[in-house]
């Protein structure tokens, strides 16, 4: 007996060992990389302190969270931004998407990046120490998780941007028929896009917003065909992108609105329709696996069965008497 309470404490004394060894090298990583990487926010800091800018920043407006979040380490948070021109559009244009349009957008997203690595490093450097001791597969384990975790963000952007333009797809037919009776009744484009943005608002919460957003920027003097291309471009939807280029040839060659809106709202519906259509042709396929993984077995058990049960019992005393 007392043999194992020395070895249950000893092994008490290894996971703490290891669980201290584990939480210094997270600690020293840190500390090397926020001396290596945040010296100069660190002196900038401190001069700022000496210099009495600090005392006038906290008379001024607060911190947000993307500022809160880059202070936590600016220099590391820098370092997950894209650098090219390539990589900045192709994010800007997925935060347009996805209805993320601050200017802190790009800053915050480094930041979520730059949690989600570091709690992925300690998720993987946890897990490997526990399941593999004291070895290189912490470390290994620990770079693993960090770098997927990096890319949770992005991936959660993507979700949230595709079920946007889903959101928006699935509306604007509606929204067309609406500003439809609205232009006829006599309201200008202006006012009917107006009137749409107040009307949708509890049915399709999404194209009122993009309405209302137009509504402002043509207010403060934006051009319609600016405002109908941007309209287009910034949330990815080739029917907004078929609209606004629809809406601008009618705004220039002074053709008629409503039976323009009218033929565009019939070409969604029909483009809807075929999508309904093709989903419900590919649902024959992809019952296939279904069928044969969970309901194939069960109807093969039900029908064969009884009759192998039947079989067996007239065979085995046959085959008992013959060895007899």
């Amino acid at each position: 007996m007392t043999n194992l309470f020395l070895i249950a404490e000893a092994s008490g004394n290894n996971w703490l060992l290891m669980i201290g060894i584990f939480g210094a090298i997270v600690t020293g990583v840190y500390l090397l990389a926020d001396s290596l990487l945040g010296s100069n926010t660190r002196t900038e800091s401190r001069l700022d302190r000496l210099s009495g800018r600090v005392q006038a920043e906290d008379t001024g407006p607060k911190k947000t969270i993307a500022d809160r979040l880059t202070d936590f380490n600016p220099k590391l948070s820098e370092a997950l931004k894209p650098k090219s021109e390539k990589e900045i559009n192709s994010q800007r244009q997925l935060l347009d998407e996805a209805g993320w349009r601050s200017d802190d957008a790009p800053k915050l997203m480094a930041s979520m990046r730059l949690i989600c690595a570091v709690v992925g490093f300690v998720i993987g450097g946890g897990v490997g120490l526990f399941s593999s001791g004291l070895s290189l597969w912490p470390v290994l384990y620990a770079v693993a998780f960090a770098a997927l975790a990096s890319y949770v963000p992005h991936f959660t952007l993507l979700l949230v941007a595709r079920g946007r333009k889903q959101k928006l797809f699935l509306g604007l037919p509606d929204s067309l028929d609406l500003m439809v009776v609205c232009v006829e009744a006599g309201l200008g484009m202006d006012q009917a896009l107006r009137r749409v943005a107040d009307e949708m608002v509890d049915t399709h919460p999404v194209v009122a917003h993009e309405f209302q957003t137009c509504n402002q920027q043509l207010q403060y003097g934006s051009t319609r065909e600016a405002v109908l291309t941007e309209l287009g471009e910034r949330n990815g939807v080739d029917d907004l992108k078929t609209l606004a280029s629809v809406m601008i040839q009618v705004d220039k060659f002074g053709t008629s609105v409503g039976k323009a809106l009218r033929i565009q709202s019939e070409a969604m519906r029909v483009r809807r329709r075929q999508i309904a259509e093709e989903k419900a042709s590919k649902t024959a396929v992809q019952l296939i696996f279904p069928l044969v993984l969970f309901i194939f077995p069960g109807i093969f058990v039900v029908l064969v069965g009884p009759a192998a049960i039947t079989m067996m019992d007239e065979l085995l005393p046959m085959m008992s008497g013959g060895g007899l």
